[in-house]
């Protein structure tokens, strides 16, 4: 199943104004959107099911119980014969999955990543690395959407992407165990954590951060993919949610990065079991893997042309969850 928030393409997006969730909810289907609150009324009359409330966005979805979850997932495949109004794609402008999240947590999962960026530096690989995930607090005010433009950051002059796979959690919980994490997973995205380089080397030389350098953008989407349509990429080691799905990024239309999730060192139940150590997690929260091997412009090092600039069109892909494209504009 394949969630989305969505409003009428005339719409206009400001992209310097306050971050608001404001977007429908809907579900894609061949080509098709349907609200996501007609699929559940259906559902509710023909399927005995009972919604305390319909859900209308994504977010409701995911505040859902996972058997509603499933069920509707189920029942999004007799769309057409349902009935139900519909427009096509290209008739709606596609917001981030969840305009508004209740927090954002990026990882820093990917081992090829970490070397590569630090030997770039002249330094070796952290040995702590390998004992558990770390991650940093994102800002969950500053995301942004499939095809929305993105402010160049102000004091910055090396602009960079970053290719990461993200899921949304799905279910509260506290203290989760590894090996029940993947019950806490309601769906997976394209994630973009943009990048001030220049302004997170000068706060981490102070051993804090990335705080500017990181909090003025994130770009999610182009929709919500639920576990189910992903089960036929699960490798051999499918307990731990190591998907086999190509992650490739391109710079005004040229590839300059291929990677693949399935080598991810620490799982997305691992993070998850990390982040909710001593606290809560709730439905909507994003958990980011950190950037794929190849997947940012720093791991070029030396063979870097240059940073971004306005302008510039990138377009991450992630086999099975699309494409999330952006096109960086100046700053007021």
């Amino acid at each position: 199943m394949k969630l989305v928030t969505f409003t009428d393409n005339a719409v206009h997006i400001d992209p310097h104004a306050n971050r608001q969730d404001t977007g429908t909810g809907g579900v894609l289907h061949n080509g098709r959107v349907y609200k996501l609150s007609a699929l559940a009324q259906w559902a509710q009359q023909n399927n005995h099911l009972t919604f305390q409330n319909v859900p209308s966005s994504v977010l409701d979805f995911v505040n859902l119980t996972v058997v509603e979850r499933e069920t509707l997932a189920e029942q999004s495949h007799k769309l057409e014969e349902a009935g139900i109004s519909s427009v096509g794609l290209e008739e709606v402008r596609l917001r981030a999955p969840i305009e508004l999240p209740p927090s954002v947590r990026d990882f820093y999962a990917f081992e090829q990543h970490v070397k590569t960026a630090r030997a770039n530096r002249g330094l070796g690989m952290i040995p702590e690395w390998y004992d558990f995930p770390v991650f940093y607090f994102s800002n969950h005010r500053a995301i942004y959407g499939p095809e929305d433009e993105i402010p160049y950051p102000r004091e910055s002059k090396a602009l960079d992407f970053e290719l990461e796979m993200a899921c949304v959690i799905g279910r509260a919980g506290r203290d989760i165990p590894a090996q029940q994490g993947s019950l806490y997973i309601a769906g997976y995205c394209v994630m973009n954590d943009w990048s001030a380089r220049d302004l997170q080397m000068e706060e981490m030389k102070l051993n804090m951060g990335p705080v500017k350098g990181k909090d003025f953008a994130t770009s999610l989407g182009p929709w919500l993919v639920t576990p189910d349509e992903l089960s036929g990429q699960l490798t051999e080691q499918g307990a731990a949610e190591r998907y086999d799905l190509a992650m490739t990024a391109r710079l005004n239309g040229k590839e300059i990065s291929r990677g693949n999730f399935k080598d991810i060192y620490f799982s997305f139940p691992q993070m998850i079991e990390r982040a909710s150590m001593n606290t809560w997690l709730v439905p909507g929260d994003i958990i980011g893997s950190g950037t794929v091997g190849t997947g940012c412009l720093l791991e070029f090092g030396d063979k870097r042309e240059r940073y971004l600039q306005p302008g510039d069109v990138m377009e991450l892909e992630i086999e099975g969850l699309g494409v999330l494209r952006n096109t960086v504009i100046e700053s007021n």
